[in-house]
């Protein structure tokens, strides 16, 4: 059922063409920029999009502007963990990695404990009403949001389409704290 459930999400998504994606994408930066967990924290992890997901570049420069620190995911297949690293250059830092997800070169690898984060931007295939993730199904993001402070937000960001009535979630899937929508706004 899962898989399924992926298969048609990511089909709708898929569906949307570049300037929805864009237009929707900054409705949702938007709303994040104007929350308060997102404003008051030093260090945010967020993830660079792929495969039509919601595009956050954005954000980085806000988080740079304001001398905060952006962290991004570094997926790290054999151990199915996800590496936090710093970056602080989009343009010298980062190279094709793990799936061809851009990731940091090795020498501009600057690890970052996960306790050190303050705030996580989550990507995901659907979501629904009780914030709850379906994600790609490698359980990076399950694996790695227990390393967390306890009180560390997890927002996840979706388009409308990615929204089912409800999911049903296995014992070790981790519940989202909020998901933004370009439509809504979800909170657990």
């Amino acid at each position: 059922m899962k898989k399924q459930m992926r298969k048609n999400i990511l089909k709708a998504r898929m569906s949307l063409d570049h300037r929805q994606v864009e237009e929707k994408s900054a409705m949702i930066c938007e709303k994040i920029l104007n929350l308060a967990e997102f404003k008051k924290a030093q260090a945010v992890m967020a993830y660079l999009p792929i495969r039509n997901e919601v595009d956050v570049k954005p954000l980085f420069r806000f988080l740079w502007a304001e001398g905060k620190r952006l962290v991004i995911p570094v997926c790290d297949p054999p151990n199915i963990a996800i590496i936090p690293s710093e970056i602080i250059d989009l343009a010298d830092d980062l190279e094709p990695g793990t799936w061809g997800i851009l990731e940091p070169k090795k020498d501009k690898m600057r690890p970052v404990s996960p306790r050190d984060i303050d705030c996580v931007i989550i990507p995901g295939v659907a979501f629904d009403p009780a914030c709850n993730r379906l994600g790609y199904g490698g359980g990076y993001y399950d694996r790695f949001l227990p390393k967390l402070r306890e009180n560390t937000p997890k927002i996840a960001v979706a388009f409308q389409v990615q929204i089912v009535p409800e999911l049903v979630p296995d014992v070790y899937d981790i519940p989202m704290d909020m998901v933004i929508t370009e439509e809504n706004g979800y909170c657990r």
